[in-house]
């Protein structure tokens, strides 16, 4: 059998810290012979001959574990001279001299598993490359057991393993040496996420052509195509030579590449292929922009490409329409649609994991009138705060609406009383009861999953309450409600009991608090409006490094925890988002995360595919940042413990 000069490697990466580990190789089922999958590699358009072509799926031994191996013997009798096997025992098939190959029936995946194609090694041109890893999405297995009859052709190219790179990006353990290993827990939540990223492929490129595209197949979004061929002609620098990886002085290409697209960014192990290099570059979009720009050749092969160095390499769509109007809110449910608060037409719009919104979306009628806040519970229910009903600002009407996880309203919504004034945020406990806290006055409102009023008829006060705005939940059951007229932040148990102290708790640089969401550690984050971030303990006191700045942050509102415990924030003073580490440290670059035509960014989301989501309240439009974060358990309330803690921990903040 043929030994391979490109040979799929060992080493993968788990989290915190670098392992070896072994790609399995399935032990495969009975193969369904049916419809070949057939294709071509491409490098810089030119074909690759010679390249190594893999059929794999997503692992579900754990994040940065092993992916599977699908290929199988029969391969090498059905594909004689073009197929061979692999130093670690993996069978491939091999590109002809017009880079195309086909796969019969030599191999099986699961319904339900997501599938991909990893090329490797060959000739695109100028010599044998064995820096060249391209890879494409295929997707999700169909029921038949048989992949191939739902994608008769795929290009596999430079644009392709972009796509492939960010939409993977949660899922993916980027390496030294190959970027084969796609897996996650295998949850139920996490499977959703691993498909919807898997389908989101479909968003960025045209597999039958390994095209960019510029606008969503379904019409519904603008997708940033000359940065996604910017992307493709960089990785094509390097593609289109003979792989040699010398320098710093006369650098070649795939120097140039390997050393400016490290596996932490600015620093850390060097990749040693094109694959493994585009998906660091994913996880760290802001890091050697300009360096890597410089890759792009005139006449760069895919066009039309950015004609500037670009902010940051983030990917970012853009989907107005489908009734979205002057957006405030947004969340996530558990199947990783997205639903929409929208100011501006007194409606909730529900978006698909893909930005498509539903046919009978947005939603209406109960008593939506100026919706703010929304969450979602436990049965898929969204629900929703209205600041105003009826005419003149603070009206002191205001309620809370409660849509079924189908859209219609629920038969009883929209629900008041419980010290209901004029309602901003909202959040839901582990028990299914909604909290409200109620800017125009001084108290936290508390109804149960029925919508009847549990806190009374002044709500629950004290604490150091005053005009709260945002509120959010933590692994005791405790509410946390930021003071947005006195620099303080209140904390009230379960029950409704003041938790901290006549004037709450302050400190840590807080001056003009608007959000606030917990971490796994029972960490309270709060957006100040004036440019900074602070961090509250579960005790109360403030982190000591708190507040946070830089990273972009201007003016920031909404903020979010993705599965990394990384902090997310809109900020409404530039048009940008910034992400901090779970220590406090800035990620985003000085101008934060730019691109997907933020307008306004309001609300903030992560999805369990690891996308971010932004409501643009001056663009009446959503943003979604494809790949940028951690995926993380949806909805928020879902990583709440079912039983308290004593310390607030809970699952807020980790990967399903």
């Amino acid at each position: 059998m043929r030994s391979s000069a490109w040979i799929l490697p060992l080493a993968c990466v788990l989290p915190l810290a670098l392992t070896g580990c072994t790609l399995s190789t399935t032990a495969a089922p009975t193969p369904v012979t049916g419809p070949a999958i057939r294709g071509a590699v491409y490098g810089a358009q030119q074909p690759i001959v010679g390249a190594e072509v893999f059929v794999a799926a997503a692992g579900t031994g754990g994040y940065g574990g092993s992916a599977s191996l699908l290929l199988n013997i029969n391969v090498l009798t059905n594909n004689p001279g073009n197929s061979g096997q692999e130093a670690n025992g993996n069978y491939y098939v091999t590109t002809n001299s017009s880079g195309g190959f086909s796969i019969t029936g030599d191999y099986s995946c699961t319904p339900g598993q997501q599938v991909y194609l990893i090329a490797g090694g060959g000739n695109s041109g100028s010599g044998t490359n064995n820096a060249i890893v391209l890879m494409a999405i295929l997707g999700n297995c169909p029921g038949t057991g048989n992949f191939a009859s739902a994608t008769p052709f795929v290009v596999v190219n430079e644009v392709s393993t972009v796509a492939a790179a960010y939409a993977m990006a949660g899922f993916s353990a980027s390496s030294t040496a190959g970027y084969e290993n796609v897996s996650s827990s295998g949850t139920p939540l996490a499977k959703t996420g691993v498909a919807n990223a898997f389908a989101n492929a479909a968003n960025l490129e045209t597999l039958s052509t390994g095209v960019a595209l510029a606008t969503t197949p379904a019409g519904n979004g603008t997708v940033p195509q000359s940065e996604i061929n910017t992307l493709a002609n960089i990785l094509a620098a390097c593609v289109n030579s003979n792989g040699a990886v010398t320098g710093p002085t006369n650098p070649t290409a795939c120097y140039t590449l390997f050393n400016n697209a490290l596996y932490g960014g600015s620093s850390g192990a060097i990749p040693s292929d094109t694959a493994t290099a585009a998906t660091n570059i994913a996880h760290y979009p802001g890091s050697n922009v300009s360096a890597l720009y410089a890759l792009q050749a005139a006449g760069a092969p895919f066009q039309p490409s950015l004609s500037a160095v670009p902010n940051d390499w983030t990917i970012a769509l853009n989907f107005p329409g489908g009734g979205v109007s002057s957006p405030v809110g947004i969340a996530i449910d558990g199947s990783g649609d997205v639903w929409v608060a929208n100011d501006g037409n007194n409606s909730v719009t529900e978006l698909t994991s893909l930005g498509a919104s539903f046919s009978n979306s947005p939603y209406t009628g109960g008593g939506l009138d100026t919706p703010q806040a929304i969450a979602i519970d436990g049965s898929g229910d969204a629900w929703i705060t209205n600041k105003v009903s009826g005419s003149g600002v603070n009206s002191g009407n205001g309620s809370v609406t409660e849509l079924s996880s189908s859209g219609p309203p629920t038969s009883n919504s929209p629900y008041t009383g419980g010290g209901l004034s004029t309602p901003a945020g909202l959040a839901i406990d582990a028990s299914g009861n909604a909290w409200v806290s109620d800017n125009g006055g001084v108290a936290v409102s508390k109804f149960n999953s029925g919508g009847t009023a549990q806190s009374g008829a002044g709500g629950y006060t004290g604490g150091g309450l005053g005009a709260p705005y945002g509120i959010a939940i933590d692994g005791s059951g405790d509410a946390w409600a930021v003071n947005s007229n006195s620099r303080s932040i209140s904390k009230l148990s379960n029950s409704g009991t003041a938790v901290s102290g006549a004037s709450g708790y302050s400190g840590g640089g807080l001056d003009a608090a608007f959000a606030v969401a917990l971490d796994g550690s029972g960490n309270a984050w709060v957006t100040d409006y004036v440019g900074s971030i602070t961090e509250f303990a579960s005790s109360g006191t403030p982190a000591s490094g708190s507040p946070y700045t830089g990273g972009g942050l201007n003016e920031p509102i909404g903020i979010a925890i993705d599965g990394s415990g990384n902090v997310w924030a809109t900020n409404s003073g530039d048009n940008s988002i910034s992400e901090f580490s779970n220590s406090g440290s800035a990620i985003t670059p000085s101008a934060g995360y730019l691109g997907g035509s933020l307008n306004t960014p309001y609300g903030v989301a992560i999805d369990g595919s690891g996308n971010v989501w932004i409501a643009n309240s001056g663009g009446s439009s959503v943003t979604e940042f494809i790949g940028a974060a951690t995926p993380v358990i949806t909805p928020i309330m879902a990583g709440l413990p079912a039983t308290p803690t004593l310390n607030g921990t809970s699952n807020l903040g980790t990967r399903p």
